[in-house]
């Protein structure tokens, strides 16, 4: 009889350890601020570009939205991509920094060397380091 106790106890332990793992929530996230509707950035939008021998200007707009997305920028970030033209098609290309404009100024210029993909994406920057989401990425395709 005694040890058919200690084989239900074992059993009963194992029972609730099992069910005690099945049910728990899984891995967690770090913690995140409370967010409070429109404090946010808007993400800036009709990124262009023109080409004039081979210097880039890129221009860009940003408008507040004073609902959804009520902070105002302080300086832009510029993100840019290179890829060679006779790279591999569909190989992953990584996004550097490659200037920060401050605000009021939506324009970034820098030379480009012949025989690159450029890709080009902006961010806005706010107060503590608050930031937008990109811009749609832009490509340039620069042969000369």
């Amino acid at each position: 009889m005694k040890m058919c106790k200690k084989q239900f106890f074992f059993l009963g332990f194992l029972f609730l350890s099992v069910l005690l793992l099945v049910t728990s929530c899984g891995k967690k996230g770090p913690p995140l601020p409370p967010i409070k509707q429109g404090n946010f950035l808007a993400i800036p939008g009709n990124v262009a570009y023109s080409v004039h021998g081979n210097q880039l200007t890129l221009t860009w707009t940003h408008t507040i939205d004073p609902v959804n997305a009520k902070i105002a920028p302080e300086a832009f970030d510029v993100s840019m991509a290179i890829k060679e033209l006779d790279g591999c098609e569909g190989c992953p290309f990584i996004f550097k920094s490659v200037g920060v404009v401050p605000m009021p100024h939506m324009v970034y210029r820098r030379l480009l060397e012949p025989g690159f993909h450029y890709y080009f994406r902006v961010q806005a920057i706010g107060k503590d380091g608050i930031k937008s989401d990109y811009s749609k990425t832009l490509y340039v395709k620069f042969e000369q």
